[in-house]
């Protein structure tokens, strides 16, 4: 009686496991012909005055038609998060007007102005994105870096669930290093959460990879602590496999290359039956088993592999190991029923009008009415509502964050210090005179915490980690900082990979927009590998993260380390970064006032991210000359933050102005100093923000929304005279500033490779000394 209960619900299961099977395989189906015809109507229907090609990547979507179904219609939850592959962008919005999160309009506006982006957009998509992708390589570890944020969330605030954590990628972005920085993190291999699919359809944009294997792969992931699973065949070929010639037939696609498979899916039936067996010991086998099929199972069973086999992914996710990542390579076909599927070149290829007739006809769907749903009251209709249901999260109103202090209040600086000690040393005050803000903060260094002056911070707030672990050094009474790990840390130290560092910064500084709480990120990097970490923190902002980049030391005054740790161009990037407001603070002070109003603009809509130069120079605070009237004191702060104050203002008219950043102010005053001997009095200009000054001018001229108070403030017209700026890093970065009033200007910094020694040398060697600045002075005005 046991016995037949137990047979009675195994038959129940096994035919409810088909029915869900066969309402998967419909919405499939469907999906691949919307996410088709979604790229046919931008190409071959919409008007196009221009003529340029609009582009989608039909091919490259048609192989994640399988796995995208299986993950949103089945398996996924409303806490789990999905980056999908740059290229398969239309199978996501397909997906999403299934479950009726996108309205049909857009539907005929992919790659159109206001429409679809290119590729899945966070901050741009009408419909639900998880994750920016696009650039190669960076989307596809996002969800590593937003594990972490959510794990440091849901430790000190709570609210951010436990879900997976999942990329679809293609197979080709694992040539990317970031790719392989992050798996090779040691932080990582403890993120369960953690789980990778690759589109294993060993095609890159030109061509068919030779060597794209997942046995080759997979022990790269293993030795990093990875799950490993490999989908290579589906159903249809494991049955044949059992049949007499099936080792035979598995050891020949086995050892097969991936241009000869490819070619294969470009055969006709009979000519499969010619190169299929091909040559050797095993060929008369695998002769005979082909022999007994018909042309359409042999046509079916060459390209049925796992990553299009819907039973075979179902029991992948049921099978993921969630104390450690999981990487599954699911083997595919590029193009997966379509006419141009395996052709070589299908990367961007767009099917022609009698194509898409062919695939609508093979569909059973109408070309000239493409957008259907499933019929009320059908398998599909109700698997589709039921998906929307569970995937529906519920909204989430952002936290504020705290208000951030403007002034801490602290004395006029004296004695000597530099910029990169001041910002440890804000930070610790932060935790006295402002805690609820304090708490808020997260650093992350790459290994650099102990030479960029956040020991103390470090010391303050412990080490972030999953779970405790036992500092050894805390008894050793010689061991200044110390290493507590903690899951309430606030610092996270990464190994020496800045776009890790940065890929986190990112997700760190989008929880307010993910689950309602904000964080004030900080990451500090040496300032010459801000170039390294550049192109993903500026993806990260476009995805919608907001922090701050501190990059220290830098420029040519890091004069003992030579050349390849000497920063020349990064004083410019702040101008031309979008999304980012950038600073290079001379002072203590105005460092602090600067992180102060950074952090300020952190973790809301409106919010903007920020990148502070800062410099190990030491250099005697008094010259700051902050005045000690209390009114006056905020007037000095409030043109910090703004962009520029007059440090130095001669008696009377000025014969030139100097306009002078960052580490160089000595040399910048001591030149109006010898100038004033000279007859030739000098205004100084401290500038702390060239990209706030920019802005300013800009809108002075009506091109952009901002404020240009600073500008008369700073340079006001009736004391325009002859401009010399000077900067430690490419001259130009300050040129602009001649057009405030049309005054001749002479611009002084960086412009070749620098070398060894000591400061006064490599002063001189780039012509950014006392004496280049009192002579650029004279040649304008005598």
């Amino acid at each position: 009686m046991v016995t037949t209960v137990a047979s009675t619900d195994t038959r129940i299961a096994d035919e409810s496991r088909r029915e869900v099977l066969r309402a998967l395989g419909t919405v499939e189906r469907r999906v691949l012909w919307l996410s088709t015809a979604i790229i046919d109507h931008a190409n071959r229907v919409r008007p196009n005055p221009s003529g340029l090609k609009v582009g989608g990547h039909q091919a490259s979507s048609a192989s994640m038609t399988t796995i995208m179904t299986s993950l949103w219609f089945h398996s996924l939850t409303r806490d789990d998060r999905v980056s999908v592959k740059p290229h398969a962008s239309p199978v996501l919005h397909a997906i999403n007007y299934l479950l009726s999160a996108l309205d049909p309009s857009y539907l005929t506006r992919l790659r159109s102005f206001g429409g679809l982006q290119s590729y899945p957009s966070r901050s741009k998509d009408p419909d639900p994105v998880d994750y920016s992708t696009g650039s190669v390589g960076i989307g596809a570890t996002a969800p590593v870096w937003g594990a972490i944020a959510r794990r440091y969330v849901e430790g000190r605030f709570g609210g951010a669930g436990r879900g997976r954590q999942y990329s679809l990628l293609g197979d080709a972005e694992l040539d990317e290093g970031a790719i392989w920085e992050a798996v090779q993190d040691l932080t990582v291999a403890g993120l369960g959460e953690i789980v990778w699919v690759v589109d294993l359809n060993r095609q890159s944009l030109d061509r068919v990879v030779p060597g794209m294997a997942a046995e080759r792969l997979s022990g790269m992931f293993t030795s990093a602590g990875w799950q490993v699973m490999t989908l290579k065949y589906g159903q249809l070929l494991e049955e044949l496999f059992t049949r007499p010639g099936g080792d035979e037939l598995r050891l020949r696609l086995d050892a097969m290359e991936n241009p000869e498979y490819q070619r294969l899916l470009r055969c006709t039936a009979q000519q499969l039956r010619e190169r299929l067996p091909g040559s050797g010991a095993t060929s008369p086998p695998v002769a005979r088993l082909i022999a007994e099929l018909d042309d359409d199972t042999l046509h079916s069973a060459v390209r049925n592999l796992g990553g299009h086999d819907l039973g075979a992914l179902l029991q992948a996710y049921d099978e993921i190991d969630d104390s450690r990542p999981t990487v599954i390579f699911a083997y595919t076909v590029k193009g997966h029923g379509l006419p141009t599927e395996g052709h070589p070149q299908n990367h961007s290829s767009l099917m022609t009008g009698d194509q898409m007739i062919e695939l609508a006809e093979q569909l059973g769907e109408k070309l000239d009415a493409p957008w259907s749903v499933f019929a009320d009251g059908s398998p599909e209709a109700a698997l589709c509502e039921k998906a929307a249901e569970r995937l529906r999260r519920p909204h989430r109103e952002p936290l504020r964050p705290p208000a951030v202090p403007a002034d801490l209040g602290r004395s006029a600086p004296t004695g000597t210090g530099n910029t990169q000690q001041a910002l440890g040393r804000v930070l610790l005050d932060l935790t006295r005179r402002a805690p609820e803000v304090a708490g808020r903060v997260v650093t992350v260094s790459p290994d650099v915490s102990s030479s960029t002056n956040l020991g103390g911070w470090l010391n303050k707030v412990g080490v972030w980690s999953p779970t405790e672990r036992t500092d050894w050094f805390a008894d050793d009474t010689e061991t200044i900082l110390h290493w507590r790990e903690k899951p309430c840390g606030q610092h996270v130290e990464l190994g020496i990979a800045e776009t890790n560092l940065v890929g986190l910064l990112g997700e760190l500084g989008a929880t307010w927009s993910r689950w309602g709480q904000p964080l004030l990120p900080i990451g500090v990097v040496y300032d010459p590998f801000v170039n390294r970490a550049l192109e993903p923190w500026s993806f990260g902002i476009y995805a919608g993260g907001q922090s701050i980049l501190v990059g220290t030391p830098s420029g040519v005054t890091l004069a003992a380390e030579g050349g390849a740790h000497q920063s020349i161009t990064t004083p410019s990037l702040g101008i031309e970064q979008p999304g980012c407001v950038s600073y290079e603070p001379a002072f203590g002070i105005d460092t602090e006032w600067c992180l102060l109003e950074s952090l300020a603009g952190l973790g809301k809509p409106d919010g903007s991210s920020a990148y502070l130069r800062l410099s190990t120079r030491p250099v005697d605070q008094s010259l700051a000359a902050v005045p000690a009237d209390p009114a006056a004191r905020e007037r000095r702060r409030r043109q910090t933050v703004a962009g520029a104050y007059p440090l130095r203002r001669a008696s009377g008219t000025p014969a030139v102005t100097i306009a002078v950043m960052g580490a160089m102010v000595p040399e910048g005053l001591a030149a109006a100093a010898r100038l004033d001997e000279l007859g030739h009095p000098a205004d100084v200009i401290c500038v702390t923000s060239p990209d706030l000054l920019f802005r300013a001018l800009r809108a002075r001229r009506g091109q952009e929304d901002a404020p240009s108070w600073i500008l008369d403030q700073a340079f006001p017209a009736e004391r325009a005279a002859p401009l010399v700026t000077l900067v430690d890093g490419h001259p130009h970065t300050l040129a602009f500033l001649s057009a405030v009033n049309n005054t001749p200007v002479t611009t002084l910094g960086v412009s070749r490779f620098g070398q060894s020694g000591a400061l006064d040398d490599i002063y001189r060697y780039h012509h950014i000394d006392t004496d280049s600045v009192v002579q650029a002075a004279l040649d304008l005005v005598e």
